[in-house]
């Protein structure tokens, strides 16, 4: 039996998983090789150490709920079991998004993995899956089908299965999130009012099923041996409905924070006529070195930070207004530094 549940053993009780350590640590060198990357070619504008935090914390998350005391109790007491689905559907994706890391891979990589990347970004299966209808139902449907439905059961009796919704959470987190908290080069570019609705409109999802478990008085199938300290199967159950529902719903509207305040400083940018002077800039770029240059600058433009996600002041950019200093050199007449004889 395991001992009473609380902090010390949420973080001195560990259960080592090999193949959610191995995956764990080999994203993280992978994600920090690729900050490294970017940083030694641009060594003016490094890959934002926030995004780098944000990602490492992702997966911080991930190992935390899977491995650590959270792990260990999920099959013991149902409300703890919801805390790990609320951190591995809601709080690790985010982070993961927050840490843009398709956008790191465009910037670190070469071809032929660049043009890899950035097709399969592109791609019908990319555009389909991250589309915003698609994942608001997903999500709900993930969340209503593994609480509301006997797939609980099956979980709650099947360490593969377990496992398995683990990584279905991971996947339908992420691409949920994906449009509407990220900046990854997808299909979709969801306005800030469309975000703030989505959020809104599937909140209530977390909503019904946190109450749809509080009002039950079915025990949850699957769990297992309760020790003399835990409560009752009923209490467990109605305390991992709160759960569901108070958590699920602060969650989601911490995000809705998040979105708005993005709003705020992207309005007040533009506000600030920065939006009009990069457009101009832009356009009188474009007239001196041609269209075509500008499009090649601003597809390959490692932006790095917000203030620069856009603009004309990168190394691509510089490379091809050289080149246009160039072309004027070369049509200039020849001898005694252009002075007719």
């Amino acid at each position: 039996m395991l001992p009473p549940f609380g902090w010390q053993q949420v973080l001195g009780r560990w259960e080592f998983a090999p193949v959610v350590t191995v995956l764990a640590v080999a994203l993280a060198v992978l994600y920090l090789e690729g900050a490294w990357r970017v940083a030694r070619r641009h060594p003016a504008r490094p890959w934002p150490w926030w995004r780098t935090g944000m990602f490492l914390g992702g997966l911080a998350v991930i190992v935390l709920a899977t491995e650590s005391g959270i792990g260990a109790y999920d099959d013991v007491l149902f409300w703890d079991h919801m805390i790990q689905h609320l951190m591995l559907i809601m709080i690790a994706p985010a982070m993961l998004v927050a840490g843009a890391p398709v956008t790191l891979l465009l910037h670190a990589s070469r071809n032929p993995l660049h043009t890899w990347a950035k097709r399969a970004v592109r791609s019908r299966v990319a555009t389909w899956l991250t589309w915003p209808p698609f994942t608001v139902v997903a999500y709900a449907a993930t969340i209503i089908g593994t609480h509301l439905t006997g797939l609980m059961t099956l979980v709650m009796t099947n360490p593969a299965w377990h496992d398995g919704e683990h990584v279905l959470y991971l996947v339908v987190g992420y691409l949920f999130f994906l449009p509407l908290l990220g900046r990854e080069p997808i299909r979709w570019r969801v306005s800030y009012p469309v975000r703030l609705f989505v959020l809104f409109l599937t909140m209530p999802v977390d909503t019904f099923t946190g109450l749809a478990l509080n009002y039950s008085n079915t025990p949850m199938a699957g769990m297992g041996p309760r020790p003399s300290w835990a409560p009752n199967a009923i209490s467990d159950l109605h305390s991992g409905g709160a759960v569901m529902w108070v958590g699920g719903d602060g969650i989601m509207l911490a995000f809705m924070m998040v979105v708005f305040l993005a709003w705020s400083r992207d309005g007040g940018a533009a506000a600030s006529g920065r939006g009009w002077l990069e457009a101009a800039r832009r356009a009188s770029f474009a007239g001196l070195t041609g269209p075509g240059a500008e499009r090649e600058a601003m597809a390959t433009a490692p932006a790095t930070s917000k203030d620069n996600e856009g603009t004309i002041d990168d190394d691509e950019h510089l490379a091809a207004y050289n080149a246009f200093l160039a072309r004027i050199n070369a049509a200039e007449p020849s001898g005694n530094d252009g002075k007719p004889e």
